[in-house]
């Protein structure tokens, strides 16, 4: 067994049994290949390097094999790699990456030229019909080049995606290696979400009690993390709007922040959605702020609590499809599906997505989502049901 064979699929399964052509041109940014291609493996994808003449004065074909566990390309020989991997053939690969690429490169596949490994790739892939995805790093004055732009549209038009870059300075670098990766996830995808609008808020609230101290809930953010990546995948056109968390969020997916319900409550007015996905954990009360710090001497200290406004029927009147999240504590299967349907009633939801805290686990969770006349019990990783309960979403 290769040594890279032990960390395929050790991230998840979302691309097992997936072949990428990983094709690296004469940019500086090919020396983040390895870790590229090895991230790609995480996810259970097959990666085989293909690399330019000027990509290998840059990184060597024995570390990409390497890294890859297959033979680098570097020529086309009597093997006819270009159609073993793209052509039309049995057990070709489902996906050319082109990562990074330069204006060269670009210009030149858009004009239909293959004079190196990858343009030759790519023309065929495009011919046969293998998804393309490009990842351009250049100069800034580069990439504004108009002839650049223009090449770029037209691949666009050609059915080619893109991925960044990312605009710093006079610079257009390479996408982050998580965007790359979950942009292949959602290439490869059912697209079970494409052309769909969700929103997604989670996150805790967090009410204040002074200047110094405030109040929350229990709770992550990690659902609506995952929750995020999983409506990415299947090419939802997704938005996140988190509270507070303790976990990475997705760089890939817009973002909103907010901190209290009155917050969240201001932006709800800009809620035009298709779907809304609510995981918050969202509080019932606030208190009448106090200026200042509340002495910490006193032995005793007095709070008022208010009640606030439910989020939920203000968001329903936003969307006329919202699903809700329902999480309670030691209780029957039967009484939390009791009281996900109570809530669905009164609020007038699609669905509610309920579970006992009991179930949740670091990164692990069980849950039932219950619908008017049916219920679905799931239960994995907190990345798994995500996806599960998208599948079921996509049917909304």
């Amino acid at each position: 067994m290769h040594p890279s064979e032990a960390i395929v699929g050790s991230l998840s399964s979302l691309l097992q049994g997936k072949k990428i052509v990983l094709g690296i041109t004469g940019s500086i940014a090919a020396v983040e290949c390895f870790e590229l291609a090895r991230d790609l493996m995480r996810h259970g994808a097959t990666v085989f390097p293909v690399l330019t003449p000027e990509a290998q004065k840059l990184v060597t074909p024995y570390a990409m094999s390497f890294a890859t566990g297959q033979e680098a390309v570097t020529e086309l020989d009597g093997r006819v790699q270009h159609v073993s991997l793209m052509g039309d053939v049995p057990g070709r690969a489902d996906l050319l990456l082109i990562a990074p690429s330069t204006a060269n490169t670009i210009s030149k596949i858009a004009c239909g030229i293959d004079d190196t490994t990858v343009t030759t790739m790519a023309t065929v892939a495009l011919g046969s019909g293998v998804p393309v995805l490009i990842a351009p790093a250049m100069h800034g004055a580069m990439f504004n080049n108009s002839m650049v732009a223009d090449n770029i549209e037209k691949l666009k038009k050609a059915g080619v995606e893109f991925v960044g870059p990312r605009m710093e300075g006079k610079k257009a670098k390479i996408a982050v290696r998580e965007e790359i990766v979950h942009a292949a996830i959602r290439k490869l995808s059912d697209g079970d979400m494409k052309g769909r609008r969700l929103l997604i808020i989670g996150g805790s609230s967090a009410e204040s009690m002074d200047d110094m101290r405030i109040v929350t809930n229990k709770g992550t953010g990690e659902t609506a993390a995952e929750l995020a990546k999983a409506a990415y995948h299947q090419g939802a056109d997704v938005e996140l709007w988190m509270g507070r968390c303790s976990v990475p969020l997705p760089s890939f997916v817009p973002l909103r922040r907010f901190e209290s319900l009155a917050d969240l409550e201001r932006m709800i007015g800009g809620i035009d959605h298709d779907l809304v996905m609510v995981p918050a954990a969202l509080s019932d009360f606030t208190f009448d702020h106090k200026r200042g710090k509340l002495p910490s001497e006193a032995k005793v200290t007095k709070l008022q609590l208010k009640s606030v406004p439910k989020m939920l029927p203000l968001i329903r009147k936003r969307c006329g499809k919202v699903i809700g999240f329902k999480a309670e504590s030691g209780v029957e299967k039967e009484d939390l599906v009791n009281e996900a349907l109570a809530s669905l009633k009164r609020n007038g939801l699609k669905a509610v997505v309920a579970n006992d805290l009991q179930d949740v686990g670091a990164g692990t969770t069980k849950v039932i989502l219950v619908r008017p006349k049916r219920t679905m019990e799931m239960e994995g990783s907190k990345s798994e049901v995500s996806h599960l309960l998208m599948k079921e979403v996509s049917r909304i």
